[in-house]
């Protein structure tokens, strides 16, 4: 593979600018953390939100931006490309129709539902009417979210990245400022819960209205169309038949984090201590792994359209070198100073050392796991987009049982932190099926161009965990023992800033390509373009 920038199939100048946009996303979605932690801290209050939360969050997944992205993203870019931006157009009205059908009613079950769902997904949890009071609010998070997701497919459809990766953005700026209203207020745990679960709504809102005025630049205008009359339109069909399989398929990556809040439940504060610690592992999935799944996604969907498999191939093999390059070394960081991050972010206000070393062992376990999330981000949308959607349900399904079992194995001996290991291992299982059965079906996926290149990115990260290490045992010893915000700082961030130093220049050492394809990419985004030509 050339290391010239223009040469990779996934562009990186625009992954790294999608990159950089869904940090200050994921940056400002750790202030939000921060918030959380300091008004309510990691007890039976935090328990009930993260579980009332995670149903209609569940729910999103599944149905927003799980089934509904995978489906409708292709079947709107071949709408797009064969037959013009108005036909596209009219798919996305009839989409966003149905949607307010059926999602509408899915909300208005879950309000009225809310105490059985609660009592049957955390029997263990001890304030169950709490917990079913702020489900009733935040219910309609999942119908705003949904069409936000819609409008994020169309965009990303016509490769327009911008709006859609800052509109998760401008849903943590709601929620941190209903979050600042009430930590001045100072109210207690059990009422500023829920406030923060109606600043959960109202930033669910700006995340929708956020992405509009990209979208009516393009040409877009809303359109009353009937459920009935959408349902007949072919391409709400496709995408409905597409669903079928992705909501079998992703129903079982719910069914883990349903089995995982069943085992945590029984455990006060370690509903918070996982959801804390997947956050933080979600930071580098969302900033490097879902931006490369986008970009590479939306290339895959329109080659796989013209048919051009070749193509289809190398943006794959371009984009899983690239999560390499970029989430193994974050996994290693991770793990390696989980307590030191930890601290500074949510060792603050009612959140304390205990909870710290409690969410640090679960981080670690689940950075074990953050190559595999990325990799089943990058292959599952293929999969859909050559309509073979049997293959990311199989992967999906046999993940689901392998978690139930790791769990049920693991939580008697590792208790919550057996949840983390066992998620971990079950998305290991759920990627190598995937990448199994596209090399079996396609006969190649990089073959031994990414496993060369995975060992040497797995070298350049050893030299990251021994420098971090280092530098956070050195600075441990010479800084004064009382915990002080300047303290939590330099061990947060300077063993960070060393180990990523010394990550880059192994990789240099060691020739990994990707490191010139990313430097040239900040070069062109830095440099302005050249005048035109008199």
């Amino acid at each position: 593979m050339a290391a010239q920038a223009s040469a990779a199939p996934v562009r990186v100048g625009r992954a790294v600018w999608l990159s950089a946009a869904t940090m200050a996303s994921r940056l400002l979605g750790l202030v939000r953390d921060q918030l959380f932690a300091i008004l309510i801290g990691a007890n039976r209050f935090s328990d009930a939100f993260v579980v009332a939360f995670r149903i209609p969050n569940l729910l999103r997944d599944l149905f927003a931006e799980g089934a509904l992205s995978s489906a409708f993203v292709p079947a709107f870019a071949e709408a797009h490309g064969n037959r013009g931006a108005d036909a596209a157009y009219r798919l996305g009205n009839a989409i966003v129709a149905v949607l307010l059908v059926v999602v509408g009613t899915i909300t208005i079950a879950g309000v009225a539902f809310a105490g059985p769902i609660v009592r049957g997904i955390a029997p263990g949890l001890e304030e169950h009417a709490l917990a079913a009071t702020l489900t009733r609010v935040m219910m309609p998070f999942l119908l705003l979210v949904s069409l936000s997701s819609v409008a994020m497919g169309m965009l990303n459809a016509q490769q327009r990245f911008t709006a859609p990766a800052l509109a998760p953005a401008v849903f943590n700026v709601g929620s941190i400022a209903v979050g600042l209203g009430l930590w001045a207020a100072g109210l207690p745990p059990h009422r500023a819960v829920i406030g923060w679960s109606i600043g959960t709504v109202l930033g669910g809102a700006l995340q929708l209205v956020a992405q509009l005025p990209s979208l009516r630049a393009l040409g877009w205008r809303p359109r009353l169309v009937l459920a009935r009359a959408a349902l007949a339109d072919p391409g709400v069909r496709r995408i409905f038949r597409l669903m079928a399989a992705a909501v079998v398929g992703l129903s079982a990556t719910q069914v883990n984090v349903l089995v995982n809040t069943f085992f945590a439940s029984h455990v006060e504060g370690a509903t918070t201590w996982l959801q804390m610690a997947f956050r933080l592992m979600q930071l580098p999935l969302g900033v490097f792994g879902v931006a490369i799944a986008t970009v590479a996604g939306a290339g895959v969907a329109q080659k796989a359209a013209a048919r051009d498999m070749a193509a289809v191939n190398a943006t794959l093999a371009s984009a899983l070198r690239l999560i390499a390059f970029l989430n193994v070394p974050s996994a290693v960081g991770l793990a390696v100073l989980a307590r030191p991050i930890i601290s500074l972010i949510y060792e603050h206000g009612r959140f304390g050392a205990a909870d710290t070393d409690a969410t640090g062992q679960a981080l670690i376990c689940y950075a074990l796991g953050l190559y595999a999330y990325s990799g089943v981000k990058v292959l599952a949308p293929a999969f859909y987009a050559i309509d073979k959607a049997r293959v990311p349900v199989i992967g999906s399904v046999l993940g689901m049982v392998s978690n139930v079992a790791l769990n049920a194995a693991l939580f008697p001996a590792l208790g919550y932190r057996g949840v983390a290991l066992g998620t971990s291992l079950a998305a290991g299982v759920n990627y190598a099926v995937l990448a199994w059965a596209w090399r079996r079906r396609e006969g190649t996926l990089g073959g031994k161009g990414i496993l060369v290149q995975l060992w040497k990115v797995l070298a350049a990260s050893a030299v990251l965990a021994v420098v971090a290490w280092a530098v956070q045992r050195g600075l441990g010893g010479v800084l004064p023992p009382r915990k002080t915000l300047p303290r939590q700082l330099l061990l947060g961030l300077l063993p960070v800033a060393a180990g990523g130093l010394a990550y880059l220049a192994a990789a240099r050492a060691l020739g990994i390509p990707e490191l010139q394809e990313l430097a040239t990419a900040l070069r062109r985004r830095r440099t302005p373009p050249a005048p035109p030509a008199a």
